[in-house]
């Protein structure tokens, strides 16, 4: 992995990025840059926009909220998608908002919610979902912009979830396989990862889920995890399996 710069602040810009651009920040943009940052004009600022890369830009202060960016120079090539899909009952806001930063940090490219039976947050605010995943992206050097889905019924998932794809299903009830292993045995294919809510799975969503030949159920060990503790534990386990962190 090439060097990183950790110095530069990151800023997301929903706007095409090339040599000489002129960018007018909006106000709330502005006033992070000046009055919380506290850059000073001329100060350099790393930009990127999940498509044309990151690049090198300078702070143009023009008041105490305005400011534009002037782009320089590019430094990062743009990284080709992720192809890891994370499916998730949602949860509460503060820890949906640790779930989601940690999962785009752990290489997530697409992240669904799933309503199952036990689910007890079902009113979800798709604007701070994005927010949450722009937030880590920014922070942690990523340079593509995970995609965040409208939520889909269990039911739907199962019916049409795709014959291509691995469906990784974390199972509380499971025991006795060593998860590593069974990961270790699936066949070279896109995965998507499955963590269910706090009250578990219902016994007629385990059994849909096991029918499905697409399947493969794991444990995460002796103890039970919340689901945002499971998501990171699942990802870790399957990113050093058959994901990107292998060599």
């Amino acid at each position: 992995m090439p060097r990183y710069d950790f110095t530069s602040q990151r800023l997301f810009l929903d706007h095409p990025l090339k040599a000489g651009e002129h960018i007018d920040l909006d106000r709330q943009q502005a006033n992070y840059l000046i009055n919380v940052l506290r850059l000073k004009d001329g100060a350099p600022v790393l930009v990127f926009n999940g498509l044309d890369g990151e690049w090198q830009a300078q702070l143009e202060i023009s008041g105490r909220k305005k400011a534009a960016l002037r782009i320089d120079h590019a430094t990062r090539d743009q990284t080709p998608p992720y192809d890891l899909h994370y499916l998730f009952a949602p949860l509460k806001q503060a820890r949906l908002e640790y779930m989601v930063q940690k999962a785009v940090e752990m290489g997530v490219g697409e992240l669904q919610p799933v309503i199952t039976q036990h689910t007890q947050s079902r009113n979800l605010n798709m604007d701070r979902m994005n927010a949450y995943v722009i937030e880590a992206a920014e922070q942690c050097g990523i340079l593509n912009i995970a995609s965040v889905h409208q939520p889909i019924t269990m039911a739907a998932l199962i019916q049409d979830f795709p014959e291509n794809r691995h469906l990784i299903f974390c199972d509380e009830s499971e025991e006795g396989h060593n998860p590593l292993e069974l990961l270790k045995s699936l066949k070279p294919k896109p995965v998507s990862v499955l963590i269910g809510p706090e009250g578990g799975f219902s016994e007629e969503e385990r059994a849909a889920l096991r029918a499905l030949p697409q399947v493969q159920p794991i444990p995460l060990g002796p103890r039970i995890l919340r689901a945002d503790t499971a998501a990171v534990a699942a990802l870790a386990m399957i990113q050093a399996t058959v994901g990107d962190w292998l060599p």
